[in-house]
């Protein structure tokens, strides 16, 4: 299983960005008839943070969440950093290739080669 970071380009400032994910996702509820006091946190998963860039970014997030989803998956490492998995080097090539095809060098990935 390899790993890499997933690194996209910021519309406003064109530099390479990583979102990360600050603090957990936090739901609560309203009740028309009484008070719910109930709270529920939980992380982001790796596509939902992705998808959550649109318009940050200048890539088609939804594009590149397909392309991700073809040759991996999409994860946060220790609940924070967005990587990709792939199951071998032969994938995360191919990922990087359609990448470069679909955003050119919009995209890239941070790993050990």
């Amino acid at each position: 299983m390899l790993r890499a970071r997933v690194w996209l380009t910021c519309a406003a400032m064109l530099d390479p960005v990583s979102p990360v994910l600050v603090e957990p996702c936090r739901i609560g509820w309203e009740a028309q008839k009484r008070q719910v006091d109930l709270v529920i946190e939980r992380p982001l998963k790796g596509a939902e943070l992705l998808l959550r860039m649109k318009g940050w970014v200048t890539v088609d997030v939804a594009q590149a969440n397909e392309i991700f989803a073809k040759h991996g998956r999409l994860k946060l490492l220790d609940e924070r950093e967005l990587v990709v998995e792939c199951e071998g080097p032969e994938q995360l090539v191919d990922l990087e290739r359609e990448l470069a095809e679909a955003f050119g060098d919009q995209v890239n990935l941070e790993y050990d080669r």
